[in-house]
């Protein structure tokens, strides 16, 4: 049995298909598919079912699995731990951000840790902010800008970058271009542009809502709130959007402040505070910290 061996039967498994995992490993599909069967044969069972469009683990490949994981990440652990003690910084690192994380200046960022820490791969998502969080606390991101309603969930800190409120924006010709401030009430019934459930904006939207026993209709949703704005400019609606952005397109559109607590959008830094982080990971986020905070 070889590491490589195990490597090509975990990717197989997480992609659910031999070419997707080849892709993932920069192999080619026959090799993957070759060595997954001399694996098989070695330990005298299947550990995948290919007999559907999607391959399947097998109930032997399932309890196999989490073992083969550890193996690998235990030669991860021991290269990560040389490299550390030689005072190299390497490897690999994820990190994720929202897609309304544009004023954090993330780009700058990545660019600078790259600039000290050449050997370091960085791989760059976007999500919302409940699929990030999941990811942190799986290991699946090392780091992410996400947006928060709430104090975030056990096992993630947090560092808060931006704390703004929230304004409604529409048409010069808007049902409430009048008005200076608006309730969540006088919203109600009028169709809405929002972030998609999820995200931190939505949240906070809908949180909103429930407090006055009401529900929003919301008429539009998109993962990028340039886009709610362009939609309001349209004439489409209301956007519900952060003040920032709004202030930004202020000239071609009606800024409205909603009255009422909650209403906020907070963008964070969040990582987690349990279990191992590599060596490139702890210094992203210690990087990422001194960044923002001075």
């Amino acid at each position: 049995m070889e590491l490589h061996q195990l490597a090509y039967f975990v990717a197989v498994a997480e992609e659910g298909n031999f070419t997707r995992a080849a892709g993932r490993l920069h192999v080619a599909q026959p090799g993957v598919s070759a060595q997954v069967k001399r694996l098989e044969r070695e330990l005298g069972q299947e550990l995948l079912d290919r007999s559907g469009r999607t391959v399947r683990l097998t109930d032997v490949g399932a309890a196999a699995l989490p073992h083969a994981r550890a193996a690998l990440a235990a030669v991860k652990g021991v290269r990560e731990a040389v490299d550390e003690l030689a005072g190299l910084v390497r490897g690999q690192v994820a990190i994720g951000a929202v897609t309304s994380a544009g004023p954090v200046r993330l780009p700058d960022l990545l660019a600078r840790f790259h600039e000290r820490y050449p050997a370091v791969e960085i791989t760059l998502s976007e999500a919302n902010s409940d699929t990030m969080l999941a990811a942190l606390r799986e290991g699946r991101l090392d780091l992410a800008v996400v947006g928060l309603s709430t104090d975030p969930p056990p096992g993630i800190a947090t560092q808060v970058l931006i704390d703004e409120p929230f304004l409604a924006v529409m048409a010069p010709s808007g049902p409430l271009a009048g008005r200076a401030e608006v309730a969540i009430a006088d919203l109600a019934g009028l169709p809405l542009m929002a972030l998609p459930k999820g995200t931190g904006l939505r949240t906070a939207l809908d949180a909103a809502f429930t407090r006055e026993g009401l529900t929003p209709r919301i008429a539009f949703e998109a993962a990028d709130p340039n886009v709610l704005v362009q939609l309001a400019t349209r004439g489409l609606g209301v956007a519900v959007v952060p003040e920032s952005l709004a202030r930004y397109h202020e000239p071609e559109l009606r800024v409205v402040k909603i009255a009422g607590p909650g209403l906020r959008g907070v963008l964070a830094l969040a990582w987690r505070t349990d279990g191992p982080l590599s060596p490139a990971a702890r210094a992203l986020i210690a990087f990422a910290r001194g960044s923002y905070r001075s």
